[in-house]
């Protein structure tokens, strides 16, 4: 018997996308594979000498039968166990149309309204992402974006299109705001047709995704770009890890997966687009920039107390991971945005490969505003910030958090207010647009210290803040530190923390004072003064704000319209007091686990 022949082939029920002629499959487990060394170094040795995959059916006739994979694992002892992943070349059929399971996909972003969170300038490159891993695997997909599309804003209009053209929807619900409104856009869709949805806030509310919409087939938990490839080859849902899904009434939730490793992810699916995406407010297109995200990187090594970007929606610790930046400059080049925002938590955690980036932006002629955020450490490396300002580096934004050393401290930020006042010293020097980060609210902060944020940030030259409450996230250490300080309280994950001291009430006042005291008049005209100097706006964007202000403020004096409504029709409900307050049910994970 030939190698070949002898070789342990595992039938499955599907084909994947082919390339080239070998195809590297991840994620298949069905089972626990044991591969002979010799066999894999020979197979291995007959496919890099370029023998064609149909010379090899020729020569093994036991290749011939479909579907199929070899499975191979390359420089492993003999009778290694290959788990959790199957490493396998495809030497079988390409991946055809008639094979597929799913003709045309629907890639649905259901956020639209006047909101913040669903007017943003971005993109939904998380879908794009879940759409170029389909590629090839599907027969069509469709991409939709609620925030451009007023015809599908009607359930009914967009029901209609659904049942005449889809047999599959992805939807994307990332956000805590207007979750509720979500779902309830979600759960006036047909039942008949398959859906599948994901996003961080779905990974964090499966079960109540399942409760309110009993249309919802599957929920796709954390990383969905090897988990949808498995879903759409159809791949038994209760072999797929990381999914949760609905069957014979009851709820399954698989074994969380292995995070995916980025270099092996697919660019986005760009071509889906049918909008520019740029800075629309109440349907007035303000600036002729348009907005595009691209990812680096993913995970950051520090371990802020109040921050979980380090961890994934299911609380698995994301190891920081790099992206060639060959890679990262051949997916620039296809990108027309004007502004690129680099969605990295922190764009600057290797200083050595940020450079190099810089380098090869300036050597391909890559011209763009690029947004960037960073720490305070970048400041230390001022070659690396002459490159980034020639390389088009134009938007810093930066966690300051705090101004005061107890609360950095408390915050486990690792760094000091006399380090925060260097560091704006040196970046001030540079034509960025540094935006300042900031949390109020914190436990034991004073409303006199509160109020010094804005002080502060116009000491240190901060062109533009944001500032929010105090928020437990649900994986977050903060959790055990709140419930363990008397007074202090939080009413949901995702929620702000409040005190018998500071109650929302109080909050909400602090913050609007915070508000008013740094961005005065002369500070907007400093701003204006500088974004139109370093070439964040011209001539003709500024003419077109001015005419354009009536708009804009008639679209704020609505959505505050708007809030007061919605308040009014919660009139009535109480702050809970201690006694009162809700018990919010977490997953019993430690501080040790975190940092694990």
């Amino acid at each position: 018997m030939s190698v070949f022949e002898d070789l342990f082939l595992e039938p499955l029920d599907l084909l994947t996308e082919q390339l080239d002629e070998i195809h590297l499959l991840r994620g298949y487990k069905r089972k626990t594979v044991v591969v002979p060394e010799k066999l894999c170094t020979l197979l291995v040795a007959e496919l890099s000498n370029g023998t064609p995959a149909e010379a090899l059916r020729a020569q093994y006739p036991s290749l011939s039968s479909q579907p199929f994979f070899a499975c191979v694992c390359c420089n492993l002892p003999h009778e290694t166990e290959i788990s959790p992943y199957l490493f396998a070349y495809s030497l079988g059929f390409a991946y055809s149309p008639a094979m597929m399971k799913y003709k045309h996909v629907l890639a649905l972003n259901p956020y639209f309204g006047d909101s913040t969170a669903a007017m943003g300038v971005f993109p939904p490159t998380g879908l794009e992402y879940i759409a170029a891993s389909m590629k090839g695997l599907v027969g069509k997909v469709t991409l939709l974006d609620l925030r451009y599309e007023k015809a599908f804003q009607d359930p009914g209009a967009l029901s209609a299109f659904i049942r005449r053209e889809i047999d599959l929807v992805c939807i994307s619900v990332r956000w805590h705001a207007q979750f509720e409104k979500i779902l309830d856009f979600v759960s006036q869709l047909p039942d008949e047709v398959t859906t599948v949805v994901g996003g961080y806030q779905a990974t964090l509310e499966v079960e109540h995704l399942f409760e309110r919409c009993p249309n919802i087939h599957a929920v796709v938990r954390g990383e969905g770009e090897e988990i949808i490839k498995q879903f759409v080859t159809g791949v038994p849902f209760e072999d797929i890890r990381g999914l949760s899904y609905r069957r014979d009434g009851k709820i399954t939730h698989n074994e969380n997966q292995v995070l995916p490793d980025l270099t092996h992810i697919a660019y986005p699916d760009r071509s889906l687009r049918r909008h520019d995406y740029c800075w629309t407010q109440g349907g007035v297109r303000f600036s002729h920039l348009t907005f595009d995200t691209v990812l680096t990187t993913r995970g950051c090594p520090f371990k802020c107390k109040f921050c979980t970007f380090s961890l994934n929606p299911l609380g698995q610790k994301r190891e920081y991971t790099e992206r060639p930046v060959d890679s990262v400059i051949e997916e620039l080049k296809t990108v027309t945005a004007d502004v690129v925002l680099f969605s990295d938590d922190n764009m600057f955690t290797n200083p050595k490969r940020a450079e190099q980036l810089c380098d090869l932006i300036i050597e391909n002629g890559i011209r763009k505003i690029f947004v960037v955020q960073a720490r305070i450490d970048v400041a230390k490396h001022r070659r690396l910030l002459d490159k980034a300002q020639q390389a088009g580096f134009k938007v810093f934004l930066i966690g300051v958090e705090s101004p005061h050393d107890r609360i950095l401290g408390q915050l486990q930020k690792g760094i000091t207010q006399q380090q925060i006042r260097d560091a704006f010293a040196v970046l001030t020097q540079y034509d960025f647009h540094l935006h300042g980060y900031f949390i109020y609210g914190n436990i034991g902060e004073t409303e006199e210290e509160m109020l010094y944020i804005p002080k502060f940030a116009k000491e240190i030259g901060v062109d533009t803040i944001s500032f929010h409450k105090l928020r437990i996230e649900k994986f977050s250490p903060l959790k055990e530190v709140v419930e363990a300080t008397p007074g202090y309280y939080y009413e949901r994950i995702g929620g702000p923390v409040y005190s018998d001291r500071y109650g929302l009430k109080e909050l909400k006042r602090i913050r609007n004072r915070i508000r008013s005291e740094f961005y005065g008049v002369p500070q907007l005209l400093r701003i204006a003064k500088k974004a139109r100097r370093i070439g964040l706006v011209d001539g003709r964007d500024a003419v077109g704000m001015l005419l354009k202000l009536p708009v804009l403020a008639y679209s704020l004096v609505k959505s505050r319209a708007q809030k007061k409504k919605k308040r009014r029709h919660t009139a009535g409900a109480h702050q809970p007091t201690r006694e009162e307050r809700p018990k919010v049910t977490v997953p019993d994970r430690t501080c040790a686990d975190l940092s694990s």
